[in-house]
């Protein structure tokens, strides 16, 4: 007796970081190299990654409150076609407040995109198609 093939799921990985480039005098950088070789830090990119997390500590009730008057929603937030698709089965149209990853899936055409997505605001980094983004660029803020 045969069993029907066991179907393939394919699963697309969502990046966990985007890479930013920066710019620092001499003096800075020399420093964080000394605290390097020193071995206070295991590399640059661990100092800088270790302040950036500080002062988003120091500054983490301020950022709660921002989030929730903002509406903001915080980490990850995923658009595929089949998503907008309901939306526009129930006449309604999003506005995307992110305050992380907004991914609208490759699946999503720029029309659908145009018929169902009002504004985007994104506070970290968006990806979409190059159409997409296109068609939604007097929305995104």
């Amino acid at each position: 007796m045969q069993t029907a093939p066991t179907p393939v799921v394919q699963r697309t990985k969502l990046p966990d970081a985007e890479k930013i480039t920066i710019n620092l005098g001499y003096v800075d950088l020399g420093q964080i190299d000394l605290l390097v070789a020193e071995g206070f830090y295991s590399n640059r990119t661990d100092f800088i990654r270790t302040a950036i997390r500080n002062q988003l500590s120091v500054h983490g009730d301020a950022l709660k409150q921002v989030v929730a008057r903002k509406m903001l929603v915080l980490g990850l937030q995923q658009f595929s076609a089949a998503d907008l698709e309901a939306v526009r089965r129930a006449g309604e149209r999003l506005e995307i407040r992110v305050l992380g990853l907004a991914t609208i899936s490759a699946d999503v055409t720029p029309e659908l995109a145009l018929e169902t997505i009002a504004s985007v605001t994104v506070l970290g980094a968006l990806h979409a198609s190059a159409a997409v983004k296109a068609a939604l660029a007097d929305r995104l803020r």
